[in-house]
């Protein structure tokens, strides 16, 4: 009797038939960035912090101006302009519902913590941006696609 497999015997793969690994398309990876993308990325994120000069309307300005001079030359500042866009934009809106929370005192704990928090991550999508990575921002509503 010959030793065939039979049709319940699992098969035993080889490495050659194993499938090759994938990549991730999605992104673009860091090493294709120049240093004047990375910058103007950066500078994507930094502007924001005018707001804290401007009374919050420099969180939406400063980007803005970035994004729209080199989104068409650079992708990467289009997709971290778009980005910087989206979470200062909806940062604004959660100052603007903690400052009507005020009237129940609750916005007094609210106005400080959600200052903080844009603190925080707009330096930290700064240097990831500066780094080459395409940062995305949590609890970010994407405004604009």
């Amino acid at each position: 009797m010959e030793n065939t497999p039979d049709e319940n015997t699992p098969k035993e793969t080889t490495q050659a038939e194993a499938p090759p690994p994938v990549e991730d398309t999605a992104t673009p990876q860091a090493t294709e960035l120049t240093k004047d993308d990375k910058l103007f990325g950066m500078l994507c994120h930094l502007t924001a912090l005018a707001g804290l000069f401007t009374g919050g309307l420099g969180m939406v300005i400063g980007p803005l101006v970035i994004w729209l001079i080199k989104k068409n030359e650079m992708a990467f500042v289009d997709d971290q302009g778009k980005e910087a866009l989206n979470f200062n934009i909806t940062m604004i809106i959660a100052l603007f519902v903690s400052f009507l929370l005020m009237a129940v005192f609750i916005g007094f704990l609210l106005v400080p913590a959600a200052i903080i928090f844009w603190l925080i991550y707009t330096i930290i999508a700064s240097m990831k941006a500066n780094e080459g990575a395409y940062y995305r921002y949590p609890f970010a509503i994407r405004f604009i696609k």
